[in-house]
């Protein structure tokens, strides 16, 4: 499969937080000293906060970091 083809997967929610909250994406950029571009690829999930960052932006939206990740399926033990 080319990368093309490649399915994006969504890791973070962040585009869902910042209408949630009625941010903009260029007032997020602004917030957290970023270019309004790598706040689009991050919330198109075109590319991936580093943990310190992802924090910075938990931290300028006064929300739990949590929030801005998509959460992964919990196992079922027997």
């Amino acid at each position: 499969m080319t990368k093309d083809k490649e399915e994006k997967i969504r890791m973070n929610r962040i585009k869902v937080v910042l209408a949630e909250l009625n941010i903009s994406q260029k007032a997020l950029a602004e917030m957290v000293n970023k270019t309004p571009n790598t706040i689009t690829r991050i919330c198109n999930n075109e590319s991936q906060p580093t943990v310190k960052f992802l924090r910075d932006i938990a931290i300028a939206l006064e929300v739990n970091v949590q929030e801005l990740l998509v959460p992964t399926p919990a196992k079922t033990r027997d």
